[in-house]
């Protein structure tokens, strides 16, 4: 309890401390960036993942001539494509559990998660948490001591509290997290469920609703549920910070986590953020993974095939999220990157 109560004072001061480090570790490649920008323009940055589209074959390396950007409905040119390695390697990843998760299918596979954490390189900043009633529970905030990091896993609770949305707990993560020029990612294990505006998804006001029904009225109470509605909020967030979202299915509790449709909905809520935000989403349908190694495995080559890249545009307005598209003729490279990118208004 004592942790939950100190969380917003507590990762805002840990957090900031580590942006201002890793903004040093960014190194020479983005600082020579900052001596071409315009006087009317400003500089922006993301991260995107090299990947190809044969597993069996080897990741392409990739140029910044090799790559063609649009942002909004403008040509623009890449400045630079640093990939983020050696002295551009830093890399903050916190790591998400979901408190509503089933404890015995995903203890399992707490191990590998472990040993995960415990094979990042010292460029990689490990935090963790769990998610429960809307917000998170730090259970250790980032550092680069990837033992105590992996020392602070548990099991979940496996039970339901009163506001569980994985959807507005990534949010509450998102919001706290100060700008830093490194890349942000984050893994959540979930399975996507919105137990706290689930009903409401599904049944409208109309429930109220007295009057007689005649054909060919519909019943009001069967109207068709959506993804949960927070998932483009929490998508949203995440690009407006340039945070990348990887998610793990894991079974929750309760009819809702045993119910089919419910869980097809909760995966296509987190791949929504997941695909939007530049990320990865790993599922077996909608049965437990026997172990998470090989999705780690694959995180892992997904973190050691990312760049930088740089591009410079008109600021407009008070700054708004504009629509990223970015392509290649580099055969069998398959680039994944954020919907959407932050270009900042012209008084940033």
């Amino acid at each position: 309890m004592g942790k939950e109560k100190t969380y917003m004072k507590k990762p805002r001061a840990v957090i900031a401390v580590t942006a201002l480090f890793a903004f040093c570790i960014l190194g020479l490649g983005v600082r020579r960036a900052h001596s071409q920008d315009k006087t009317d323009t400003s500089q922006v940055h993301m991260v995107i993942t090299d990947q190809a589209f044969n597993d069996s074959s080897e990741i392409p390396r990739l140029r910044a001539e090799d790559l063609q950007l649009k942002v909004g409905g403008d040509d623009v040119k890449v400045a630079q494509l640093i990939p983020a390695q050696g002295d551009n390697a830093a890399l903050q990843l916190f790591v998400l559990i979901d408190d509503t998760c089933e404890p015995q299918p995903i203890g399992n596979n707490l191990n590998d998660l472990r040993e995960f954490i415990n094979a990042q390189p010292a460029s990689t900043m490990v935090g963790i948490a769990y998610m429960s009633n809307a917000t998170i529970q730090v259970a250790q905030n980032l550092t680069n001591d990837h033992a105590l990091a992996a020392k602070a896993i548990r099991l979940p609770r496996g039970m339901a509290s009163a506001m569980d949305s994985p959807y507005l707990s990534l949010v509450s993560l998102v919001r706290s997290w100060p700008e830093s020029k490194v890349r942000r990612q984050v893994l959540i294990i979930t399975d996507g469920i919105d137990r706290l505006r689930g009903d409401t998804s599904r049944f409208g006001p109309s429930q109220r609703s007295t009057r007689p029904l005649t054909p060919p009225q519909a019943n009001p109470l069967v109207t068709m549920p959506t993804i949960p509605q927070d998932a483009t909020t929490a998508s949203n967030a995440s690009q407006r910070a340039g945070i990348i979202v990887h998610s793990i299915f894991a079974t929750g509790v309760g009819r809702m986590g045993r119910n089919a449709w419910e869980q097809q909905l909760g995966q296509g809520g987190v791949a929504k953020v997941t695909d939007e935000t530049g990320g990865e989403y790993f599922a077996l349908g909608l049965e437990n993974a026997v172990s998470f190694k090989p999705y780690l495995e694959r995180l892992q080559k997904i973190f050691n095939n990312q760049y930088f890249l740089v591009f410079h545009v008109t600021p407009e307005g008070n700054g708004r999220l504009q629509r990223v598209r970015i392509s290649t003729e580099v055969p069998n490279a398959d680039i994944a990157a954020a919907d959407n990118v932050w270009v900042p208004g012209t008084g940033s």
